[in-house]
């Protein structure tokens, strides 16, 4: 199941977590970020993120190589 995001699609059913989804969204703005980007443009624990991409990529909503995370198309 692919989902592109833009201003009109949903928030994905699977994402139950605040801090979940606020990762999704910021990722649907940028595109692409770091870990260290999105430690310093949201304000989480590095230690969260890793939990929260890992999540993330198991729903396939987001792609990481490294510390690089990008949106699924």
């Amino acid at each position: 199941m692919s989902i592109r995001a833009s201003p009109t699609a949903p928030m994905p059913d699977e994402l139950a977590s605040p801090r979940a989804k606020l990762v999704y969204l910021y990722l649907t703005t940028t595109r692409t970020a770091t870990l260290d980007e999105l430690q310093n443009g949201l304000g989480l624990p590095k230690m969260s993120l890793y939990t929260i991409v890992r999540t993330l990529r198991e729903r396939d909503l987001v792609e990481q190589e490294g510390d690089t995370v990008t949106l699924s198309n």
